[in-house]
């Protein structure tokens, strides 16, 4: 059983406690921990403080932005694993980077982003693509976060005294969350990735005061001239932007310019087609009142006297509803031509109320049609009753009443003309008040005139 050491050998108890420290710093790999932590610090410190005094989004020719990646390059690298291939041997820092994908999916999106770029051919360049595009996410610090929590997995790539398996890989993802506040714009693609040679340049972070009085100074005059850079490209955007707002304001100025021209090249057509139309609806008309009074004619010629008044009183009928109802279409015309002067652009419900006028038109055409079936009876009737009268003795009552009937007949033919006349001035009205797209309107007035 040992004895404790008595304290008051001093030197005996200062070997024996500073004796693991010795050791640690004898230990080669707690050395390159150490010293890459150390690296990480120096390298995460410098890029956040010049980019927040850069103020401006970060590119890949950015010096420190650089060297942050070779740092972690080289704290990836620590431990790895030597693995045999058909080549030899290698160290492939895209093994374990591409595990992250089965530990988180969103990292999928990124993995398969550095599989498709087409000028990477080595695991190396895949894996510095990687970290680029993590960084650009902002969630690099949490993806290697899930990479070193699962010690199952590091231990297929990494050594037991690995950067990555010890308390630095933690302490290095911490000061990770830092870089969250750098936005980073790096064009992946078009870097040669693959042959770059990862150094840490030492200068970087040995700077005296004259290079950071420079580079201060530098830093202002970068500034200043990115100042400059952005108000020009403001100004240009500004600039394109009402250049676009004023060609748009062309573009819908001739749109509905070529739309009125067409327009009125509509207008002027409907014009031209309404002329046409009224001159041979005048001349319908005209034709019209030609056959009716010779219809007349040969009526009061054929048709006995009770007849003739029979048909004589159908005609006043007909006629009065005749005009009752051109009263009413012209009053309708009238309504249809205010709307159509005040509403041009209602097409859809101007057909709707022509489609609704025609209907009625066709129906007061049916009605005509039994009114003329009925006076055709009549007239049937009357010639029955004639012939009647004829096989009787009437016959001698007749002849004595034929000059009483001549008298009477001069004076029909000259109310009948009177009639004419009246028919022809309302007809002639109804054709000033009628339109052209109411053609069902004129052949309802001949079929009146008949």
């Amino acid at each position: 059983m040992l004895c404790p050491i008595p304290e008051s050998l001093p030197a005996a108890s200062g070997i024996c406690r500073n004796g693991s420290l010795f050791a640690t710093l004898r230990d080669p790999m707690s050395m390159e921990r150490t010293n890459l932590l150390n690296m990480a610090k120096l390298s995460i410190k410098g890029l956040i403080e010049s980019a927040l005094s850069f103020g401006r989004t970060l590119d890949s020719d950015y010096p420190p932005l650089q060297q942050f990646f070779v740092v972690m390059e080289h704290c990836l690298k620590h431990g790895l694993k030597v693995k045999k291939s058909f080549l030899g041997y290698n160290k492939s820092l895209w093994g374990p980077l591409e595990m992250v994908e089965k530990l988180c999916p969103e990292a999928g999106e990124i993995a398969a982003s550095v599989r498709d770029l087409p000028g990477l051919k080595t695991p190396l360049g895949r894996a510095r693509a990687w970290l680029r595009l993590a960084l650009m996410q902002k969630r690099l610090a949490d993806y290697l976060r899930l990479l070193i929590t699962r010690k199952d997995l590091l231990s297929d790539f990494y050594d037991n005294s690995a950067v990555m398996v010890e308390e630095e890989g933690a302490v290095i993802v911490g000061l990770l969350v830092g870089l969250n506040v750098i936005d980073a714009n790096l064009c992946v693609k078009g870097e040669d990735l693959d042959t770059q040679v990862g150094v840490i340049d030492f200068s970087m972070y040995l700077k005296n005061d004259i290079d950071d009085y420079r580079s201060g100074e530098r830093n202002g005059q970068v500034a200043a001239i990115l100042d400059q850079k952005n108000y020009v490209e403001e100004l240009n955007r500004q600039l394109n932007s009402s250049v676009h707002g004023l060609q748009g304001r062309v573009d819908n100025l001739e749109k509905s310019n070529s739309k009125l021209i067409e327009e009125l090249a509509i207008a002027k057509n409907n014009i031209i087609k309404l002329q046409e139309e009224n001159h041979q609806l005048r001349n319908e008309n005209t034709i019209i009142l030609i056959k009716a009074q010779q219809q007349l004619e040969v009526c009061l010629l054929q048709c006995p006297l009770d007849t003739y008044k029979q048909s004589r009183q159908g005609l006043d009928e007909m006629y009065n509803e005749a005009r009752r109802q051109l009263r009413e279409e012209c009053q309708l015309r009238q309504d249809v031509e205010n709307e159509l002067v005040v509403q041009v652009s209602m097409k859809q419900e101007m057909d709707l109320a022509m489609k609704l006028l025609e209907k009625d038109i066709h129906e007061k055409q049916d009605t005509l049609i039994g009114l003329r079936h009925q006076l055709d009876e009549v007239k049937a009737i009357n010639v029955e009753m004639y012939t009647k009268m004829q096989k009787n003795d009437m016959i001698t009552r007749l002849e004595e009443k034929t000059n009483q009937i001549t008298a009477t007949m001069k004076q029909l033919e000259q109310s009948d003309k009177d009639l004419l006349s009246q028919t022809r001035t309302l007809t002639m009205s109804f054709v000033k008040c009628a339109s052209t797209d109411t053609e069902n309107q004129y052949k309802l007035v001949k079929d009146i005139s008949f």
